[in-house]
């Protein structure tokens, strides 16, 4: 994606199912479990750049003793920051007591992270600022060891107001108004509660307080605390949690919205945003990694019990589309077909902006996540090139002699690497506030490779703003003098905001969006904003079920087509010497390219729950006023 934008957050959960000692025979340390929690942060990097945190615990401590241990960091490079802390720690103690290093027992009781569970995260920041206070995991302290809770997840809730006022009428008085903390909350009141019917029980039975405390670790229901925790949440979620005596879980939103992946053997079981981290990590194979499915959770209990409970009644599947095209990372089986498959599907588009011209044009991609589009969309011209040629070759009116078909036979497609992200540019110019001129300088590119006469089409995964395009991408390529400049996005125009995420809140900066505005105002039609506004605002004080989506309205009166040429015209200016032609992909082929993956809500603004209408209708109230708050 050219244009930068914060996104969603990574969750990696690991539970040893093994003694600590086993680890150190097979694998060759006892720090197997912090080891394995710092490489999948790591391959999950890409979720998150904002700020990372880990915790863990310690099984079976003797009171007094510490068993959760917590870091967290916003440093530039925020998951080197942690592992590096943690590592020079646990290095102080073992050089400071040489005793530990060969007792298990030791380490484990005196040096932090040596534990049995673990619970890290990856975030990119869209609810709350950006500070180590809003890293995750969180933490819920007390002094049962059954009501400590750690929470993180990937994840935005449409509703925290109203979750919010929820906890004021139980009584509670939350610290800070951000969905992490309300849902947080939300599960440790049910947590205290389920724990506090669990004591008066035993108490009845004759167990006395401290005989009780490990019998409430045995009975804890916790797919009954997260059935009366999630009732109310409207959102995509993919959340994880710890208790302090050593249960686990992960819970999924009923749509599928978000992802999560598990793993389960002897040893370990292991759960991540994405699969490949997974297979990567532990060599586990493609089919022995499970998707949770919607509305579920994964609960493992102190014992090391694992099962899958349905904790919501699961809804229509609408897992995350620009899963599929841009964030995960593209190793995934499933994820690289796929997007060579929207390479591959958006061709005749692009032949015809072409002319068929394949002979004059040059073919390439920006940015590097484009890559497998690309491969797809030169498969295709190399299909279209073959059936050429041996049309050519059977052609008996030409009577090719040998060295005119071995001429034939040589012609390829024309792949260059046309332009080269200047990654310590980049770095540097987002810290600058007037960057205009920088950012035109964000990419380099070659020369020598593109003639006047030719086509320079470059295949994007997706066109979110536009800035990028305008300020550096179009104006770079058009230094090259190509006879047109063909923009492909294997992703279809982005027409309204996120809500479950990823963060794109603000509908003006969408450029699908001023692509529309300005259609309206060429047809004298830009009193349809005035409508849709007065429509949205009917709707404020309606209950989420009952609001409607009307900024489709902006939509309705033009062709895909149509505002693929506005956008195309936005982003050029009278610096641009060569023709520009935009190219976004239709749904109907996304949905062919991904058939299991249908959430399209910021393309089709067919949201998925209840609080997404109410969040596309702030968005546009927020836009007519000029008020720059989020819509959720």
């Amino acid at each position: 994606m050219s244009d930068a934008i914060k996104h969603e957050c990574g969750i990696s959960l690991l539970r040893l199912l093994k003694p600590l000692a086993y680890y150190k025979d097979k694998y060759g340390s006892a720090f197997y479990g912090v080891n394995k929690m710092y490489l999948m942060m790591e391959k999950q990097h890409n979720r998150g750049q904002d700020g990372a945190g880990i915790a863990s615990i310690k099984l079976d401590v003797t009171p007094g003793e510490r068993y959760i241990s917590r870091k967290r960091s916003i440093a530039q490079q925020p998951i080197q920051d942690i592992f590096s802390k943690i590592n020079k720690r646990i290095n102080t103690e073992l050089e400071k007591y040489p005793e530990y290093k060969n007792d298990i027992a030791l380490q484990k009781k005196h040096i932090p992270y040596i534990g049995e569970l673990f619970l890290g995260h990856v975030r990119y920041g869209t609810f709350g600022k950006n500070s180590v206070e809003n890293v995750h995991p969180f933490l819920r302290q007390n002094n049962w060891m059954h009501r400590n809770l750690i929470m993180a997840g990937n994840f935005n809730m449409t509703n925290v107001k109203e979750l919010f006022e929820n906890l004021i009428e139980l009584g509670q008085h939350p610290k800070d108004y951000t969905d992490t903390i309300t849902i947080m909350e939300k599960v440790g009141h049910f947590l205290d509660d389920e724990v506090s019917k669990l004591y008066d029980q035993l108490k009845h039975e004759g167990f006395n307080k401290r005989e009780a405390s490990a019998h409430i670790a045995e009975r804890l229901d916790v797919a009954k605390i997260l059935k009366r925790s999630a009732k109310n949440w409207d959102g995509g979620y993919a959340m994880a949690g710890l208790l302090g005596h050593g249960d686990a879980f992960v819970l999924r939103d009923p749509s599928g919205i978000r992802p999560a992946y598990y793993y389960k053997d002897d040893e370990i079981v292991v759960v991540a945003s994405e699969r490949p981290v997974i297979q990567t990590v532990f060599n586990v194979d493609f089919d022995k990694v499970k998707e949770l499915d919607p509305g579920c959770a994964l609960i493992t209990k102190k014992s090391g019990e694992t099962n899958i409970h349905q904790i919501l009644e699961p809804l229509e599947r609408k897992s995350c589309s620009f899963e599929r095209i841009y964030f995960s990372r593209g190793s995934d089986a499933e994820i690289y077909k796929e997007r060579k498959l929207l390479g591959q599907l958006i061709m005749p588009k692009v032949m015809q902006a072409i002319d068929n011209d394949i002979e004059n044009s040059v073919f390439s991609y920006i940015p590097n996540t484009a890559e497998t589009s690309f491969f797809g969309m030169i498969e295709t011209v190399e299909q279209l090139l073959n059936e050429q040629k041996t049309a050519q070759i059977l052609d008996r009116k030409q009577n090719l002699s040998p060295q005119k078909v071995t001429e034939v036979l040589a012609t390829r497609p024309r792949i260059e690497k046309i332009a080269v992200k200047d990654v310590k540019l980049r770095t540097f110019i987002t810290e600058d506030s007037s960057r205009d001129d920088l950012v035109a300088h964000v990419y380099d590119v070659t020369y020598g490779v593109i003639k006047p006469t030719d086509n320079l089409v470059i295949i994007d995964d997706s066109i979110v703003r536009g800035t990028t395009l305008k300020k550096s991408i179009l104006k770079m390529m058009d230094r090259l003098n190509p006879k047109q400049i063909v923009v492909v996005s294997s992703a279809p125009q982005i027409r309204y905001p996120d809500c479950y995420g990823i963060d794109m809140a603000n509908l003006e900066s969408l450029i699908a969006f001023r692509a529309a505005l300005e259609l309206l105002k060429d047809n004298n039609n830009y009193a349809l904003v005035d409508q849709v506004y007065k429509k949205c605002k009917a709707q404020i004080d309606l209950k989420d079920v009952e609001v409607k989506n009307f900024v489709n309205e902006i939509y309705e009166g033009f062709t895909d087509e149509q505002i693929s040429d506005k956008i195309a015209e936005l982003l050029s200016d009278t610096s641009i010497k060569a023709k520009v032609k935009l190219i976004f992909q239709p749904v109907a082929n996304l949905h062919k390219a991904c058939p299991e993956h249908l959430g399209d809500w910021y393309f089709t603004g067919n949201y998925p729950t209840p609080g997404g209408n109410r969040v596309v209708n702030r968005a546009f109230i927020n836009f007519y006023e000029g008020n720059k708050a989020r819509a959720y």
